[in-house]
């Protein structure tokens, strides 16, 4: 029996759970939200409620939000192999490029993965 092949959107449902699940086990602390939409070639991800308390405290300085950000974005970037083998295992294609930008004001971050499948088609 074969299994049935799974929607758009629980393809997104799914990449929502591995990216609030990256973010425990890889920097340290989950999301309050996080919401996966797949556009074009492109997966976005926006996450909500990422800082933790000792960062939004240094994050009341502009040399503090810089820090951060700088931060969470080598951490991020560090992570592509991790966040590849999620696009191919739950999406079934490959990561192109990975763009990624935080506001140390609200605590959100957007993700934009670039990928080899237009899901459009």
């Amino acid at each position: 029996m074969t299994a049935k092949p799974r929607t758009r959107g629980e393809q997104e449902a799914e990449f929502t759970r591995a990216m609030i699940q990256f973010e425990k086990d890889y920097l340290g602390r989950g999301p309050e939200d996080v919401r996966t939409v797949f556009v074009l070639d492109m997966i976005v991800v926006r996450l909500r409620g990422i800082l933790t308390r000792a960062e939004i405290k240094l994050c009341e300085t502009a040399d503090g939000s810089v820090l951060v950000k700088e931060m969470r974005r080598q951490l991020f970037e560090s992570a592509r192999e991790i966040l590849a083998d999620m696009v191919t295992t739950i999406v079934g294609c490959h990561l192109i490029s990975l763009h990624t930008d935080m506001s140390t004001r609200t605590g959100e971050r957007v993700v934009v993965l670039t990928v080899d499948k237009n899901f459009e088609a």
